[in-house]
Parts: structure tokens; sequence; C-alpha cells
């Protein structure tokens, strides 16, 4: 009799190991070993194969795992996964992060380094004077660092006053032999627009600084908000129901006994797709949003270069200011017309006489003179490389799954479908693999998903897509929807060009959209300050221009 039991138990133990297709999971050291390489410290693992009544997740028959052992291979499967997601978007985060502050750093340079030349050049050539009268500039300066820094600040409206008080500042030069008080400054204002004392410098000038810090400007919010995207999508959190699936995929073929073998591609797919439905819903608005990049990034090579419109400026306001004095005698008359003649000054102030004004004549940078490149590169090479990025960043939120499911990440690879762990034992994997996203996801044999209910926080970052993808289509056109409403032409839908191809050097139509949406510079927004920049820059040669010609007038 004795005999006969010990062949019962025999015989059932054979084909116990044969319906699991390893004979070595009777033995659970293969599993201790694998546990201590991968740096688990239980207080017990099971010599042989135990009764799995106590578990969760992994299948309750024979087992190598303890509750203990289920539960730390939960907590582990989080952290696994938490740390593949991070690890795989770290490139993409890492780029955007990278080429953002690029951009920030040529625009600040640029800005710098022109405002560091143009100031060095007109102390040396006009002295005193230039050092007089440079609060008009210093003004102008200060309103582009507040739009620089999220300020309401309208950058068309800014470019026009700075223009007014040159004209103003300029004729009181021109008539130093009369008393020009503050009411008469004033009326003169109103006539900027139809005395055109400076030519069509102001306009056209307008026209190109705007549309090229507009684009500038949106551009670099582009990267800021695309980097605190992809930074906050990449920190997930996985649900109860994505943690038991990423247990079972990961980690439930050490309690089979088989710890080497890795899950079907299949398999892993459906688990990822579930895990990461609300990610893979961010793709289209994602694609949207590159698209528009990529958009900005051919107007910034184009005719929005603000390099271009940063360089020659100072030849424009000289040309400006030549305007000015050449129509001097014709503007004086006209606003005398339309003003009144002021009182005639002492002759302490006429005395001085502008017989001397015009003698220093305006002289543009020699070419050595002229700020060096900013950032050791030119925009057009940061933007050749920004846009090839931004070009291989397309469906990258849809593509996760796949990118996990390889066999050096997560997966057996290309050994036999009969060869990975299906989730219940070493074979083939039946159930079709699921299509991308939210809705999906309703029969996902491995994750458990409430489709109807979206994850709020991946839903705010698809908004803050939306809205910067329209303020970069915007841009595109040469508008800024900041101040959309601020001029009446275009019913509130921005001024601008509106060229939609390539538009001229020198636009016609002046942009009348200012600063483009307000930069938060406690949020993604930061970058776009740089933007700003160089609208000083324009200001700092303007200034300059300005504070040359009131030293000729003196």
């Amino acid at each position: 009799p004795l005999h006969s039991d010990e062949t019962i138990i025999c015989t059932f133990s054979v084909l116990s190991v044969a319906a699991r297709a390893d004979f070595r999971a009777r033995n659970c050291s293969e599993v201790r070993e694998a546990c201590v390489g991968k740096g688990f410290s239980f207080t017990h693992v099971p010599l042989q194969e135990i009764p799995g009544q106590h578990l969760r997740v992994c299948p309750q028959g024979n087992t190598c795992c303890t509750q203990e052992m289920e539960d730390t291979f939960g907590q582990q499967s989080k952290q696994d996964f938490e740390n593949l997601v991070d690890e795989m978007s770290h490139e993409l985060r890492s780029i955007l992060t990278s080429r953002h502050k690029r951009f920030d750093e040529f625009f600040l340079e640029l800005l710098e380094n022109t405002e560091r030349s143009l100031n060095e050049m007109f102390v040396r050539t006009y002295g005193k004077p230039y050092m007089q009268n440079s609060e008009v500039f210093e003004n102008l300066f200060a309103e582009l660092k507040r739009y620089y820094t999220g300020g309401n600040v309208n950058l068309e409206e800014m470019l026009n006053d700075f223009w007014s008080r040159l004209l103003e500042r300029m004729f009181t030069l021109l008539n130093s032999q009369y008393v020009i008080t503050e009411d008469y400054l004033e009326c003169i204002s109103k006539y900027t627009d139809q005395l055109k004392p400076f030519g069509d410098v102001p306009r056209k000038l307008k026209a190109q600084v705007t549309r090229a810090f507009i684009a500038a400007r949106t551009f670099v919010q582009g990267l800021s908000v695309g980097k605190e995207v992809a930074q906050r999508v990449s920190k997930v959190s996985s649900t109860p129901a994505c943690i038991r699936a990423l247990t079972k995929l990961l980690y439930c073929p050490f309690c089979q006994g088989m710890p080497t073998v890795k899950p079907c591609k299949n398999y892993c797919l459906n688990v990822m797709k579930g895990c990461l439905a609300n990610q893979a819903d961010l793709d289209p608005e994602w694609n949207q949003y590159i698209d528009a990049m990529l958009l900005v990034a051919q107007r910034l090579e184009g005719p929005f270069n603000i390099e271009s419109v940063m360089e020659p400026i100072d030849v424009k306001i000289s040309e400006a200011i030549m305007n000015m004095q050449e129509n001097s005698a014709q503007v004086t008359y006209r606003v005398f017309q339309g003003c009144g003649e002021p009182k005639p000054a002492g002759m302490t102030r006429s005395a001085r006489g502008v017989s001397d004004v015009f003698n220093a004549r305006f002289r543009p940078y020699s070419p050595d003179e002229r700020p060096t490149t900013a950032a050791g590169t030119s925009l057009d090479r940061l933007v050749v490389d920004i846009k090839e990025k931004l070009k291989l960043s397309k469906k990258f939120w849809s593509n996760f799954p796949e990118a996990m499911c390889v066999e050096e990440r997560v997966t057996a690879g290309n050994a036999s479908d009969e060869e990975c762990w299906n989730g219940h034992t070493k074979g083939r994997y039946f159930p079709e693999v699921q299509k991308d996203g939210l809705t999906n996801q309703m029969n996902n044999p491995e994750v458990g998903v409430d489709i109807t209910r979206p994850d709020t926080f991946i839903r705010q970052q698809i908004m803050a897509l939306r809205v910067m993808t329209n303020k970069l289509k915007n841009a595109y056109n040469g508008n800024d929807i900041y101040f959309q409403d601020s001029s009446d032409e275009g019913s509130g839908s921005g001024s601008g060009s509106g060229c939609t191809e390539v538009c001229p050097t020198d636009m016609d139509g002046a942009a009348t959209e200012a600063p483009l949406v307000k930069a938060d510079r406690s949020g993604p927004l930061d970058d776009s300050a740089l933007l700003l920049a160089p609208s000083v820059a324009l200001p700092t040669m303007l200034a300059l221009s300005a504070l040359a010609v009131h030293r000729q007038w003196r």
C-alpha cells in the first residue's frame, strides 16, 4: 500500500509540473536568486512552491510567492513603470528644455549686444547731449522690458508713443528760440500722423519689429509650454487596475517559478495601452502643436527673422532722423499753423543758435562696430536644429506603448510566441491588441479602464497645448492675439500683415498686434521674455539716433 501511495503522489507531481511547462518551477531557488539579483530583501522566499490561495494578483495555484512578495512586487511594478515612462520621455524633455534655453539666451544676448554697441557708439560720437536726452529711450526700454515680463503692454502703441516723444524732443531742440510748453508738446503729438516728420520709416519699422517680436516671443513660449507639458505628462499616476496589470505582466512569472521568462509583446502592448490611455489622447493636440511650431519656425527663418530686423535698425533710425532734419522747416510751419506760434524765448536760449546742429550728421556703424552674433551662432542655425527635433516628436505619446514593449525594456522580443509569459503561463498570447486612446480601452482584456472618466490632469495639458497652438497660428500671420481687440481694423481679429505665404521685407501695412500673449514669469511662459529683448535693442538704437540728433540741434 505504501508503494502504491508513493506512486500516486509521484504521478500527481509529474503531471502538475508538466502542466506548468517548466520542471524547475517545483523548486524556488531560481526565484530566490532572481529576487536577490533585483535587490529585493524578502524576509522569506519559499524553498519550494506553496499553495497560492493568498495571492490577489498572480495565479493562485502552487506558487513561489508569499503575500509579502506579491505586495512588494506591486509596489515595484509601479516604480518600474514610472521610471520607464520617465526614461523614455527624457530625450524629448531634454531637447525642449535645452532648445528653449538656447533660444532664450540667443535673444537676450542679441538684445544686450545691440544695446551695448549702440550705447558705446553714441556716447563716443555725441557725448553729453546723448546722455542728457536718454530718458526717451529709457522709457521705451522700460516698457519693452515690462512687455517681456508679462505686462499688459501694446507693442505697437508703445512704438507710436516713442516716435511722438522723439518728435517733441526734436521739435524743441530745433526751435530753441521759442518757449515750448507741455501743453504745446501735447498739441504737437496730435499731428504726428499727419506730419509724418520721419517719413515712412516708423510705419515700416513698426510692421517689421512687431511681427518679428510676436513670432520670436511666441515661439519661445511654445518651447516652454511644450517642455512643461512633456514634464507633467511624464509624471504618471497609475490607477490600482493599472498597477495590478503591471504586477501580473512584470513579476507574476517570479511567482510561477520562471523569473527569466519575459512577457509576450502583444500582452505588454495591451497593458501599456490601458495604463497610458489618457496619455495617448494627448497625441492629436500634440501633433497640431508641433505643426504650428514648425510654421512659426519657418517665419523665424524668413520674413519675421528678428536678427535681420535688429541689425539694420540703426540705419533705419538714422534715416528717420535725417528725414526730420530735412523737413524741419515744413514741420515747424505746419505745427505753427495747427498749434499757434509759441512765445519767443530770451536771448540766453536762442543765442545758442541752430547753425551747428547739423554739422555732425548721423554716422552708421562700420562693419567692425556691429554687435557680434548672439549666442555664438545665427538664428537660422538654431531654427534648422529645432525643426529637425520637433518633426521627430510627432505621434510621441501614441507611440509610447510600442516603444516600451521592446526586448531591451520589457518583452521577450523576437523569441517564439510560445516562449513568452502570457499572464497565466509560458505560451502564446491570443487576445487582440487594442487601439490607442481612452475610448478604445472599453474591452481591454488586461486593464480595467473607466472610459467615462478622462484624466483631468491630462485634459488640462491638452487645453494648454490648444491655447498655445492658437497663439502660434496667430503669430504665423503676424498677429498677437493678446491684443486682438486693440484695433478697429479686422473686427478684432488682429491686424498684422495677414500674409500666409512670403511677406515682403518692408510690410506695407503695420501690424496692430502688440505683445503676443502675456508672458507669465512664474509659469511655463518664462521664456517668452526673451523675445522682448530684441525689441529693447531697437529702442536703444532709436535712442542713440535720437540723442545724436539732439546734439546736432543743440
